[in-house]
């Protein structure tokens, strides 16, 4: 009794609404960083630098002088390493945040129409898988792919289904190459992608599949592509593909994964179930 009246009651009366809310936020921002490092190659280097610690302090404990200081002076630059060799899950980590509804919160733009845009793309597609033309297009959503397209024309042009077709003429300035939509419009076309690093994808993908891929394992993007050697439509999701997509089938994944109120049970992800990835 003298115990919980000492010590345990005075350090719960002590305690303020404050303190909860304070240990709890915190408590969310560990897990959620915990469950977003869990789905990335971090872990794999975390699981490193904590035997990297161990080693550290197992040496210091049996006085191996000579590993301790190495290992010491290594970690006083190791916050610099960390950002340099986590660049890519801390990017990813900050779109995420962004992605949010905390982040929908600080957005000023308008909400985005897409039935009619989504139509003249499937019109435009149906049209390029009969004749077999090869087609490439990127659909950002909430990130914008300045920073990981190559090259590329500003076009800046009203979506229809006959200027989308245009551009992909064979032997025309802008068919080889990617057309980037943004809000509504084609904002770019003949850009470069980043080719896929799947060494596991197959031999009968070619350029244009596997930087559809590329971009969308880089990227927050919807990547659609018309094979111009089968005329087959695939489209690309977080570095997922799902191939021989019908016109109808086309049009119900796009308005799924584009859309901006769509939540988890509409979500692309969910489209994929059932279906062959590659």
């Amino acid at each position: 009794m003298n115990y919980l009246e000492t010590i345990v009651f005075p350090f719960f009366k002590s305690i303020q609404l404050t303190d909860v809310i304070d240990v709890t936020v915190v408590a969310f921002i560990i897990y959620n960083v915990m469950k977003f490092i869990r789905q990335t190659r971090a872990v794999q280097l975390l699981k490193g630098i904590g035997i990297l610690l161990v080693v550290m302090y197992v040496s210091d404990w049996l006085q191996l002088n000579v590993i301790n200081f190495i290992l010491i002076n290594t970690m006083q630059v190791g916050v610099t390493a960390l950002l340099i060799v986590f660049q890519p899950e801390l990017r990813r980590g900050l779109e995420h945040m962004g992605r949010s509804k905390l982040g929908a919160l600080f957005s000023f733009e308008e909400p985005r129409k897409l039935s009619d845009m989504i139509d003249e793309v499937c019109i435009a597609v149906s049209n390029c898988s009969k004749t077999k033309t090869g087609a490439l297009i990127v659909f950002e959503r909430k990130m914008r792919l300045n920073d990981v397209l190559t090259g590329g024309t500003l076009v800046n042009a009203d979506i229809s289904s006959e200027m989308l077709e245009n551009i992909f003429v064979p032997n025309t300035p802008l068919h080889d190459g990617a057309v980037i939509i943004r809000n509504e419009h084609i904002y770019m076309a003949s850009a470069v992608l980043p080719l896929s690093s799947n060494k596991n994808l197959s031999s009968e993908f070619g350029t244009r599949h596997r930087a559809a891929l590329g971009i969308s394992e880089a990227a927050d993007c919807v990547v659609l592509v018309v094979s111009e050697e089968t005329g087959k439509i695939s489209v690309m999701i977080n570095g997922n593909m799902i191939r021989n997509l019908s016109i109808a089938s086309l049009s119900k994944l796009l308005n799924k994964a584009l859309h901006p109120e769509a939540n988890e049970k509409n979500s692309p992800s969910k489209f994929f179930k059932g279906r062959v990835r590659q």
